[in-house]
């Protein structure tokens, strides 16, 4: 008797673990390692979805045993080293065995359980049929004759007019009808109907037309074609293929085919990628490490260095080998400008993975990995799980940025998940960034990775001279726009010589504040702790949160004044001060609410790259790894909102992202300007990032952490507790830190452990749940993840904790 044991969708994690189920006999040649199964689960056998982790043989198997219900895929869709993976993000995140494989596999790949209802044994008996349900079942047998196959039960209810399956169950009791489960993906597989040569008839061909023999020696020289094509070219009309079928000298099929937005020209590098001496250097030391069984390195270079040539020739280097690269970037944002320069060398050889792409196209592009069709593949956090074999190299660009960090089960980091990958397949992994994370950077001065630099700008171009202007002067001398008088200037000298400007501000919509100007009210989401923000655009108040949308008020709801305050400045704002500054600049605006068509981010940089803009403003997307060589202007407006920030990394996450947005100008033959308009020109993280002064942040940022201890000196764990009942929500943290408290002093006595909390979060309630955290420092090591557990699952089991969501995150967010 062979065994599966599989991984169940939807099982808590206290009782998560591998399942044991009977294969029958019909599944044996099915049912592998990594393939999709159907399971009966709990009390009620319901089916759910499972993913089969082993299979063993046994002589004496458990008699209670279930048996699989279905096995619907032919092959496996995880390889051994996914599978290894799964178990992996299971131990190191704490999520379960099905989230792990979740969010390995594209979400299109996944089946849904569905009832399928057909003719049953006495659906010919119209007696019988006739004496259920009045004129139910008559109707039902016509329907489900004329189908002529299974339908599914959605489908059928609303052929019958019903909205409750209930009224069905008397004819399938009956024998009527007859149901069954089968699974149904949820994304099919893209076809195109093909026309391919056939055998003679009895080996004698028929008399053909002068018609038909054209289409005849296209097939014989192309092999396959599409009916379209074959029209086209041999100038037919769809009838000469059909009598052609007829004969029985050509025969209609359907092929898979692939959805991709992108399109290679086939072209390829037919030249190495041209370096500088700093290029080279780095290029050559990395490349030594390729083949080395394993290693990690830090390219560590300033804004507009060339780090992407040296990608490209490593790259080169691996794919000449046969082996594969991954490259990631951390947001949808700078794909358009990767996939180009990666397409324009490699061809149809790059596929690319990211959220902006359809669930078909994102279906597609896996298998086309999977099947061997591409050997480099480019994408944001999700493109880590491409499964790609022999893998070569791992390149994580701007490595620093939270988005490579995920914000839901499994609460995995991409650079954690590259380097398990990158030992399993001995490859390489390569961090790169002109501000990498403090982490990083610590481990590569203690020598854990391999440290290159590169410190000259590409093409001899300098890094932008940068102004610090203090908004308090501004209000003093009355100016209360948006824009100092230094940034007007500069933008009005840019539009003089038809060069182009960035104007960074980091919150979208028009104002983010409105109040009573009285007594003070402010308008706030009624499912959230926050402040509503107005949007010009639909005329609205918006909830960044959860998306709640009402009216702008015209009276106080609170003392009904008249006196409505608007205040604090978004992108929406930042836009219409500066048309209203420049009514003949051609402006772009580019956030949240501008970009939500697909593929917006490449129509945007592409109309902006090519000219079509003098002045680009936006969030922070418009901030990183973007290479335009006319701006020589960049300006960043409401500086202090990310600088005083509650999380340990706010100093950090405000120095990278003024860098980046600094190092966007001044990256061809002219020269670079950046004004920073701040309220406090004398913080050291402004001076620094203004310097380009990495080491110099580094260096304090690390005797900071140091002193209250941070990492790189711990680990930070950030447990938090959800709930519609915030004194039920506050009793499960307590409940958790009490189980917490008695497993260290009592078991764990040899984990050193500091906890705060708990506490409510910064924004303490969204979509009408309230939110607690307890933060904890230690070092993720296999005994500190086995305490949480313990606690977790120990606080779970307390009725405290009844409709209260507990979710542990190893190096989350301790802001949230």
């Amino acid at each position: 008797m062979k065994i599966a044991q599989v991984a169940v969708e939807k099982a808590s994690f206290r009782f998560d673990k591998l399942f044991d189920y009977r294969i029958p006999e019909a599944f044996l040649d099915r049912v592998l390692p990594g393939a999709p199964v159907i399971v009966p689960f709990g009390r009620s056998d319901q089916p759910r979805q499972a993913m089969v982790f082993a299979v063993y043989e046994t002589d004496a198997p458990d008699g209670r045993l279930k048996s699989l219900l279905l096995a619907p895929s032919e092959t496996p869709l995880l390889n051994p080293e996914l599978l290894a993976l799964a178990a992996w993000l299971k131990e190191k995140t704490l999520c379960t065995y099905y989230d792990a494989v979740k969010s390995i596999l594209p979400a299109g790949i996944h089946s849904r359980v569905a009832q399928f209802y057909s003719l049953g044994a006495c659906a010919e008996d119209e007696e019988a049929a006739s004496g259920l349900s009045g004129a139910l079942a008559p109707q039902a047998v016509a329907y489900l004759r004329r189908a002529k196959k299974p339908v599914e039960e959605a489908k059928l209810l609303d052929a019958l007019g019903l909205s409750d399956a209930a009224a069905l169950e008397p004819l399938v009791a009956s024998g009527v009808l007859s149901k069954n489960a089968d699974a149904v993906r949820r994304i099919g597989d893209e076809t195109a109907q093909m026309v391919r040569i056939c055998a003679p008839p009895d080996g004698k061909p028929p008399k053909l037309t002068p018609k038909q023999q054209k289409v005849l020696q296209l097939l014989e020289s192309a092999g396959t074609a599409t009916p379209r094509e074959l029209c086209y070219f041999a100038g037919v009309t769809k009838n000469v293929l059909k009598n052609l079928e007829a004969k029985g000298m050509v025969a209609f099929y359907e092929k898979e085919v692939y959805r991709t937005p992108y399109r290679a020209d086939g072209a390829s590098c037919t030249q190495p990628v041209a370096l500088t001496g700093g290029q080279q250097r780095a290029y050559e030391g990395i490349r030594a490490l390729l083949g080395g069984g394993g290693a990690a390195a830090l390219l560590f270079g300033v804004t507009g260095s060339g780090k992407t040539a040296v990608f490209l020739r490593l790259i080169g280097d691996v794919v000449a080998a046969g082996k594969t690269a991954i490259v990631m970037v951390p947001e949808i944002a700078l794909t358009p400008q990767a996939i180009e320069r990666f397409m324009s060398c490699f061809g149809e050889r790059v596929a690319v993975i990211h959220s902006g792409l359809s669930m078909g196209e994102r279906l597609d592009e896996f298998k086309r990995i999977q099947n061997g069709k591409a050997s480099i593949v480019i994408g944001t956090r999700s493109a880590v799980f491409a499964p790609l074999s022999n893998i070569g190299l791992i390149i994580l660009d701007e490595e620093q940025e939270s988005s490579y960090k995920s914000e839901s089960a499994p609460r995995y980091h991409a650079r954690d998940v590259a380097k398990f990958r990158c030992k399993t397949h001995g490859a390489v992994l390569l961090l790169a960034s002109a501000t990498p994370s403090v982490e990083t950077y610590y481990a590569a001065e203690r020598g854990v990775y391999k440290l290159f630099t590169l410190i000259e700008r590409y093409g001899g171009a300098k890094l932008p001279q940068v102004t610090i202007v203090d908004m308090k002067d501004e209000l003093e001398s009355g100016n209360r726009g948006a824009y100092s008088r230094r940034l007007v200037r500069e933008l009005a000298e840019n539009l003089e010589h038809g060069e182009q400007s960035i104007v960074l501000i980091n919150r979208r919509g028009f104002h983010t504040n409105v109040s009573c100007a009285e007594c003070g009210e402010v308008a706030k989401c009624p499912h959230c702790s926050i402040a509503l923000t107005y949007h010009r655009a639909n005329d609205s108040l918006m909830c960044h949160y959860c998306g709640y949308l009402q009216d702008p008020f015209r009276k106080c709801p609170h003392c009904g004044s008249d006196y409505i305050k608007y205040a604090g400045l978004g992108t929406q704002r930042a836009e219409d001060e500066l048309r209203a500054l420049f009514p003949n600049a051609r402006i772009l605006r580019m956030d949240a609410d501008t970009t939500m068509a697909k593929f917006a981010h490449d129509r945007a940089f592409q109309a902006f790259a090519s000219g079509e803009y003098d002045i680009l403003v936006g969030t922070q997307m418009v901030a990183k790894g973007l290479d335009f060589p006319n701006v020589t202007l960049v300006g960043v407006l409401g500086t202090d909102q990310s600088l005083y920030a509650s999380d340990f990394r706010a100093y950090e996450r405000t120095f990278s992202l003024l860098t980046q947005v600094i190092g966007r100008c001044g990256r061809g033959d002219k020269a670079g300007r950046a004004v920073l308009q701040t309220k406090t020109p004398e913080n050291r993280v402004l001076q620094l990032a203004a310097e380009q002064d990495y080491p110099g942040f580094y260096s304090e940022e690390l005797e900071t952490r140091r002193i209250l201890l941070y990492p790189p000196f711990c680990d930070v764990c950030v447990v938090s507790f959800a709930g519609a009942e915030e004194a039920q929500t506050l009793q499960a943290a307590r409940v958790f830190y009490d189980a917490l408290k008695e497993a260290a002093l009592q078991r764990y006595t040899d984990l050193p452990l500091r906890v705060l909390g708990p506490v409510p979060n910064q924004v303490y309630r969204v979509m009408g749940k309230f939110r607690y955290k307890i933060i904890i420092k230690s070092r993720d090591v296999r005994r500190f993840r086995a305490l949480l557990v313990e606690t977790a699952g120990k606080a779970a089991a307390h009725p405290a904790a009844r409709g209260v969501n507990i979710g542990v995150d190893i190096g989350g967010d301790t802001s949230i």
